[in-house]
């Protein structure tokens, strides 16, 4: 099979998982998120968290974004030799739904973990009252970024296809662009085991 299929096979994964990601992300966002931080303290419990809700909102979440990181990172090995013009937008739903994973843990959890246990009065609660009317608003806040990302994420690989694949291939990436890329593949893995290990 060609580059060219294996390229398009994974830019199509990208759009036919990206697109639901960013329907449940807005919905998430606007509906969920929007109850449970209308009115903190109170209405934090409403948080999609706990007994009262069988099901977490990462159930969705993860997989798909997971989909999302290999069908990003397929289409950018796939499509590497195609020039820069092509080949940034193969750059920006893998890159991009990496580091929204990265921003998802290393400040949305806390987060969670913090107006969760307020909402539930539990020992394990570090905030007062006033501090969760504050962190709901960061919460809110830094969403509309995962938001965008996501956006961009969908955007990019649906572009990537309604061009015409480049007929040149790129010249040999300088030795620095490719232990860059092998630095980056290596702690992409490092990153999904550390994140599958702590789920």
């Amino acid at each position: 099979m060609s580059r060219q299929k294996v390229t398009r096979a994974f830019l199509w994964l990208a759009v036919l998982v990206g697109g639901p990601l960013l329907g449940a992300k807005l919905f998430d966002l606007l509906v969920l998120a929007g109850a449970w931080s209308a009115d903190p303290p109170a209405s934090l419990a409403m948080m999609p968290y706990g007994k009262a809700w069988p099901v977490d909102t990462g159930v969705f979440f993860i997989p798909f974004s997971a989909a999302m990181l290999v069908a990003g990172f397929g289409a950018l090995a796939a499509g590497w030799r195609t020039p820069w013009r092509y080949r940034w937008m193969l750059c920006l739903p893998s890159v991009g739904i990496l580091l929204l994973l990265v921003l998802t843990v290393v400040a949305f959890w806390p987060m969670n973990a913090a107006l969760y246990y307020h909402a539930i009065h539990s020992a394990k609660d570090t905030i007062t009252n006033a501090q969760s009317i504050v962190l709901a608003q960061r919460w809110i806040t830094l969403d509309w970024v995962r938001v965008a990302g996501a956006a961009a994420a969908f955007v990019a690989p649906l572009c990537a296809l309604t061009m015409p694949w480049p007929g040149e291939r790129a010249q040999n990436d300088p030795l620095w662009v490719r232990i860059a890329l092998t630095t980056m593949l290596a702690g992409v893995a490092a990153f999904v085991v550390w994140f599958v290990s702590n789920m």
